[in-house]
């Protein structure tokens, strides 16, 4: 039997301002269930906080991409924070870090 992945997240919109805190498994099974909470309608700004993220797969990283795609395309701003040196890794092998605003 497969382990069911588990995600949390918890959002939150302030002035233009999406703040979405991320927690589990951001992988092929949890990234469709991130990116359906995703609206992008009147976000200027997107804070994603990784601090409780144990892992990303490709998938995952595809809902970033479309959301730092949306960001620029209004011209707005999208940041990563607080990534464990898991998540970290795949961001640098990746080449993800040198796109995104990563804070650590």
């Amino acid at each position: 039997m497969q382990k069911a992945e588990i995600m949390q997240i918890k959002k939150q919109l302030t002035d233009g301002v999406l703040d979405v805190s991320v927690n589990g498994r951001l992988d092929t099974n949890t990234s469709p269930k991130l990116e359906a909470e995703l609206d992008f309608e009147g976000v200027k700004e997107i804070n994603f906080d990784f601090s409780g993220l144990e892992y990303i797969s490709s998938a995952g990283l595809r809902v970033l991409m479309k959301s730092q795609k949306a960001m620029m395309a209004c011209g707005g701003k999208m940041s990563v924070a607080h990534p464990n040196s898991i998540v970290q890794d795949v961001l640098d092998m990746t080449g993800m870090s040198t796109i995104f605003t990563i804070v650590k």
